[in-house]
C-alpha cells in the first residue's frame, strides 16, 4: 500500500477545514455543516458550529437498521466471572433504546447529567450510548472509586441520575459500590433524583432510600427514545482526569468533531473498518475506554470487545491470547504496563507460542511510555508492527502515532510516531522557541486544535486556558524530543525533569536503560532532593517472575549500566527492587506520589490508584 501519510498530513494542516469537512461525510448528519473550524472564542475551537446529529445513531441504529443488523456489535468477555455474551446491532438498539426511554421518563433530558458508576459489563455502555440518544451529557466515573473523589464529581456534575450496580470484581476481592455510592451522596450538595442500581449476581445491595431503583423496574414499561437532533457544538460527555488535590477538571467532549475524528482514526490510523474486531483492552473509566471500547468502532461498523478482568491473574497471563483466538481480534489496543505484566509473568512467551493468533495484524500501545525492551519483546514474540502512540485525556484520541492506515509502516522504537493529521505538534523550550533534533523541551500542539479534542473545562473557563500560553498554544504537560526525521519521543511529564547539578535530565531516558537489564519486568525513576545536586535520581524496579539473583547485584549492574549510556552527569547512584509499583487504574506508574514519599512530602491517597498496598 502505498504511504499516504506525508500528503495526507501536509492537505490537514494546510486546510483543516476542507480536510475535516470531507471526513464528516463519514457521518449521517441531521443536518450536515457548512463550516469546518471556528476561532471565534479562542482558545476554543468549535468544529461543525452548524451542525445537526446524534452520536447514538451513528454508532448504533444506522447498523442496526442496515446491512449490519445481525453483525456482532459488542462482544462482552468476563474473565472474572466467565460471561460470554454478544450482542447485535439489533440487540444494541434494543437494550439502548429502552434505557433511553426509562431515563426520559425519569425527567433525564438534552443537556441534563447522568453519572454512570459502573463496572466493565455492558449495562455501563448501554447507558453511555443511552445518554447520547436523548442529548443527555453522560460522566463516567470508575466503579469503586472512593466515594470522597465520587462527591466531588456530583457535585461538579449536578446530574439528575446516577446509574451504579452492586459491585465490581477484583481477583482477590468483591467491591461493594452501594455503600461508596450512598456515602458520596451523603457528602455531596447537590441531590440526585434517582439512583439505578443493577443487581450482579456475585453480589445484591439493599436499596435503602425512596430515590433507589432497582434497574429492571426503572426499565419496566419503559417506552423505547428516539434520537433527539444534537448540535454538533454540544457536549457529549463529562471526563474527570486523574487530578488528586482540588476540585475535578472535567474534560468537556462535543458530539460532531468527537464522531468525525474517532471515525476517521479507526480507518487511518488503526486500519480497522466495518465487520473488523477491535479490542481496547481498558476500562470505560478512562478516555481510551470511551473513545475505543464504546464510540469509535461502533460509529464505524466494527466489533468491540468489552473485557472485564486482568492481563494476568484472571487466571493467567494466557488470558489475552485466548480473546484474541476466540474473536478473531484484529487489532489490540492497550497500556505498556500490560504487556510489561504479562512479560514479566512469561518471560519466555510461552504462552504466545501456544496460541493462535493468526487474526492479530498490529499491536498499540499508549497511556505511558513504551520503553524499547517491552517493544522489542513484543515484537519478537508476535511478529506483526507493535506501535507506540500518545494522546491525552484532553486530546481524546491519538496525536503522535504511525498511521498504518494511511500505509505508514515507519515506527521507530522509543518514538510515539509523528504528528498525526490534524495535530500541528512541536517541542519548544522555557520560552516557547523550537529546538533543534534530540533535545529535551516540552510537547507543545499548534491552534486550531483537531476535531474531538477537549472545547472546555466543565464549569471551569480559566482552568482551561491555563493550558494554554499567551499564542494559544496548548501546553501538554509532557517532555519529550524530535529527531531529525520528525519522530517524536515522549519521556516524561515535564513535572518528571529533574535538573541534577544544573543538567536537565529526563527521568524516561533513565528508565529505558533499567528496563532493558534482562532481569528487570518494570521501573520508574523519580528525583529526590538533593543539597549538594538539586536533585539526583533514584531507580525502583520490579524483577520478572522467576528470577532469584542477589538483588544488589543486580541493582549494581543497572547503576553500571546507566552511568555508562549517559555517564556521571545523571549522578546515578540508587536502584532499589521493590515488589509492586503503586499504578492507576489505567496502568500509569504513580511517579508524583512515589516522588512525594521519597522526599517526605505529604501527599493524599491518589483517587485513581488501584492497589494502595503498594505505597505501603
Amino acid at each position: 500500500m502505498k504511504n499516504k501519510y506525508p500528503a495526507t498530513y501536509a492537505a490537514a494542516a494546510a486546510d483543516p477545514s476542507a480536510f475535516w469537512l470531507e471526513a464528516a461525510k463519514s457521518i449521517d448528519w441531521i443536518k450536515s455543516p457548512s463550516k469546518g473550524v471556528s476561532l471565534s472564542n479562542p482558545p476554543a475551537a468549535q468544529w461543525f458550529e452548524d451542525g445537526v446529529c446524534n452520536t447514538c445513531f451513528n454508532a448504533v441504529d444506522r447498523h442496526a437498521t442496515g446491512e449490519r443488523g445481525d453483525q456482532p456489535a459488542l462482544i462482552y468477555h468476563s474473565a472474572m466471572t466467565g460471561a460470554r455474551v454478544t450482542y447485535s446491532y439489533k440487540d444494541l438498539l434494543r437494550h439502548v433504546a429502552s434505557l433511553a426511554g426509562a431515563m426520559k421518563r425519569a425527567g433525564a433530558g438534552k443537556g441534563d447529567r447522568v453519572v454512570i458508576y459502573m463496572p466493565m459489563i455492558p449495562e455501563a455502555v448501554f447507558a453511555m450510548l443511552a445518554c447520547a440518544r436523548i442529548g443527555a451529557v453522560h460522566s463516567v466515573v470508575f466503579g469503586g472509586f472512593a466515594a470522597a473523589e465520587l462527591a466531588k464529581r456530583i457535585d461538579d456534575a449536578a446530574p439528575k441520575l446516577l446509574l451504579t450496580a452492586s459491585c465490581g470484581l477484583e481477583p482477590s476481592r468483591i467491591v461493594e459500590y452501594k455503600p461508596l455510592v450512598d456515602a458520596a451522596l451523603e457528602t455531596a450538595s447537590h441531590t440526585v433524583d434517582k439512583v439505578i442500581l443493577f443487581q450482579r449476581p456475585e453480589l445484591r445491595a439493599p436499596l435503602q432510600s425512596p430515590r433507589d431503583i432497582a434497574w429492571d423496574a426503572f426499565l419496566e414499561n419503559a417506552s423505547d427514545a428516539h434520537c433527539e437532533p444534537i448540535a454538533a457544538t454540544d457536549p457529549l460527555y463529562i471526563l474527570y482526569t486523574s487530578g488528586t488535590t482540588g476540585a475535578p477538571k472535567g474534560v468537556v467532549r462535543d458530539n460532531g468533531g468527537h464522531m468525525t475524528a474517532l471515525a476517521w482514526s479507526m480507518g487511518a490510523v488503526y486500519n480497522i473498518h466495518a465487520g473488523d474486531v477491535f479490542w481496547a483492552a481498558s476500562d470505560i473509566g478512562w478516555v481510551v475506554g470511551h473513545s475505543y471500547i464504546v464510540y469509535a468502532p461502533l460509529l464505524i461498523g466494527a466489533t468491540t470487545v468489552l473485557y472485564e478482568g486482568k492481563p494476568v491473574g484472571t487466571p493467567d497471563a494466557g488470558e489475552f491470547w485466548r480473546v484474541i483466538n476466540q474473536y478473531n481480534v484484529k487489532t489490540l489496543f492497550t497500556a505498556p504496563t500490560a504487556f510489561r505484566a504479562i512479560k514479566g509473568q512469561d518471560p519466555s512467551g510461552g504462552w504466545i507460542e501456544r496460541s493462535d493468533l493468526r487474526s492479530l495484524k498490529a499491536l498499540f500501545l499508549a497511556g505511558e511510555r513504551a520503553d524499547p525492551d517491552t517493544v522489542n519483546w513484543a515484537r519478537d514474540k508476535l511478529n506483526i508492527p507493535v506501535i507506540d502512540h500518545w494522546w491525552q485525556t484532553e486530546l481524546g484520541w491519538p496525536a503522535l502515532a504511525t498511521c498504518l492506515g494511511l500505509g505508514d509502516q515507519e515506527a521507530r522504537i522509543g518514538s510515539a510516531g509523528k504528528p498525526v493529521p490534524g495535530f500541528r505538534v512541536d517541542v519548544v523550550d522555557e520560552a516557547g522557541a523550537g529546538f533543534n533534533a534530540e533535545k529535551t523541551g516540552e510537547i507543545v500542539i499548534r491552534p486550531p486544535l483537531a476535531p474531538g479534542a477537549f472545547t472546555s473545562l466543565w464549569r471551569n473557563k480559566s482552568g482551561y486556558e491555563r493550558n494554554f500560553d499567551i499564542n494559544q498554544i496548548y501546553k501538554t504537560g509532557d517532555a519529550g524530543h524530535i529527531d531529525e526525521n520528525g519522530f517524536i519521543s515522549v519521556m516524561s511529564r515535564t513535572d518528571d525533569l529533574i535538573n541534577v547539578a544544573g543538567h536537565r535530565l529526563s527521568t524516561g531516558m533513565i528508565e529505558q536503560i533499567i528496563a532493558d537489564h534482562p532481569d528487570v519486568a518494570e521501573c520508574a525513576v523519580i528525583g529526590v532532593k538533593d543539597d549538594l545536586k538539586g536533585q539526583r535520581p533514584v531507580g525502583l524496579y520490579v524483577l520478572n517472575a522467576g528470577v532469584n539473583r542477589d538483588e544488589q547485584a543486580i541493582s549494581e549492574e543497572i547503576i553500571a549500566q546507566v552511568r555508562e549510556e549517559i555517564g556521571p552527569v545523571a549522578a546515578f547512584k540508587s536502584a532499589f527492587s521493590v515488589s509492586k509499583l503503586p499504578k492507576t487504574r489505567s496502568g500509569k506508574v504513580l511517579r508524583a506520589t512515589l516522588r512525594k514519599i521519597a522526599n517526605g512530602e505529604p501527599y493524599p491517597m491518589p483517587p485513581t490508584i488501584e492497589d494502595p498496598g503498594a505505597l505501603d
